[in-house]
């Protein structure tokens, strides 16, 4: 029987038309013997402007739900997640080449390590990259390393949730994504760190696509008050996490 990665993608009417690009990325993955990927695609909402973009692969399913955000959106998505590792693949972004086979790798070579994330890229309209400097050393990143980089810098994370890879045990027993109205995923990748290692690839692994209709673009996002009260709340999960003591400890094979 095969083993598969799941790729899981929550999806809005204005980001549906990237769809094709995402999976395109997908379609390049190369995985090793005996594994597969199979992807989610779950609509944050009940509108008719999403289907018409779902590729029509096997491979790929989608769903709907009632609009909650695209943390409630990824949640749903996991009751149809029956694959060992859980990869994050926003509708408007692209998997580099090579990307689910490194973080696979780092995965499956070490098993004290619990989530993996890799260098990202800002895909810009014109369709050229930029990216940033600051990136931590290629190898393991230790419990709390995130955390505390976070809190030392005006919560900004050292790497980039949206490249997230974890193993699904691990995403489950955290309740999936924070219910929040944005910064969900930093709340996930923060919760992570503070229970298990991490692995981070120098290598660039997801084209992040900057446009004008993108959540994080819209004024809601910075609001001064909202930011403030979610990252109080993340960050005291993380350390709520953190100070029970209790840290991933993967079963043996």
């Amino acid at each position: 029987m095969r083993r598969r990665i799941i790729v899981v993608t929550a999806v809005h009417a204005p980001s549906a038309p990237f769809l094709a690009d995402a999976y395109e990325s997908l379609r390049r993955q190369v995985l090793p013997p005996g594994w597969e990927w199979r992807w989610l695609i779950q609509e944050d909402g009940t509108s008719d402007r999403v289907a018409p973009h779902v590729p029509d692969d096997e491979r790929v399913s989608f769903r709907q739900g009632r609009p909650g955000g695209p943390g409630v959106a990824r949640t749903m998505a996991l009751a149809r997640a029956d694959g060992e590792y859980v990869k994050i693949l926003d509708a408007d972004d692209q998997l580099t080449p090579g990307a689910l086979a490194r973080d696979l790798a780092a995965l499956e070579g070490d098993r004290t390590i619990g989530w993996a994330t890799s260098r990202a890229l800002d895909l810009l309209p014109d369709g050229s990259t930029a990216g940033f400097p600051g990136d931590p050393e290629h190898g393991p990143v230790e419990r709390g390393t995130v955390l505390d980089h976070w809190a030392r810098h005006d919560y900004r994370a050292p790497v980039h949730p949206a490249t997230l890879f974890v193993r699904r045990e691990l995403l489950v027993a955290l309740g999936g994504w924070m219910a929040l109205p944005a910064s969900e995923d930093t709340g996930l990748l923060l919760a992570l760190d503070s229970v298990a290692r991490g692995w981070f690839s120098s290598e660039v692994g997801l084209l992040y696509r900057k446009w004008e209709g993108q959540a994080t673009g819209q004024s809601a996002h910075v609001d001064t008050g909202e930011r403030a009260a979610r990252m109080a709340v993340v960050e005291a999960r993380a350390r709520a996490l953190a100070d029970l003591g209790w840290h991933f400890r993967p079963g043996t094979d």
